[in-house]
């Protein structure tokens, strides 16, 4: 993902989340540490026929990596693509050199939760009105990482 990205990145967010998207602000300061030598983040697009149709990124430090965010256009859901950005920050939380790897996901997005659970990640906990202004609790998943091909 890069910075002229953002405007239909935004839309998409806007689509997918609307009540709880990230701001312009918000992935401009992740896109900040997404560059150079001491990259913490790896954001990546996904694109069909030259339009965004889905986007994610993680963060890394201390051997701990989180993801941030996962979207998929509503006409490209089911088609393997989320499976498909997921494979490509666990790459990255490897290189990274993360030993595991946090989320947080909707408790009532259990088609996410599923694909998650594929993946290996596990539940290990709540955040209580983690997403707001819903005031929709998150489910908090783990994966270790070190040892696993992606």
């Amino acid at each position: 993902m890069r910075w002229w990205d953002l405007g239909p990145v935004l839309e998409l967010e806007h689509a997918l989340f609307p009540e709880d998207a990230w701001s312009a602000g918000m992935f401009w300061s992740e896109l900040a540490h997404a560059r150079g030598p001491r990259a913490t983040r790896r954001y990546v697009v996904a694109e069909t026929d030259g339009k965004i149709v889905g986007y994610a990124g993680l963060a890394a430090a201390g051997g701990l990596g989180d993801v941030q965010t996962i979207a998929v256009a509503r006409e490209q859901q089911g088609t393997g693509l989320g499976a498909r950005l997921l494979t490509d920050l666990l790459r990255h939380a490897t290189a990274f050199e993360c030993d595991e790897v946090l989320l947080e996901v909707r408790v009532d997005n259990i088609r996410a939760q599923k694909l998650y659970e594929r993946f290996g990640f596990e539940p290990i906990g709540f955040r209580r009105g983690y997403y707001q202004p819903g005031n929709i609790d998150a489910l908090v998943m783990r994966l270790h990482v070190q040892g696993n091909v992606y």
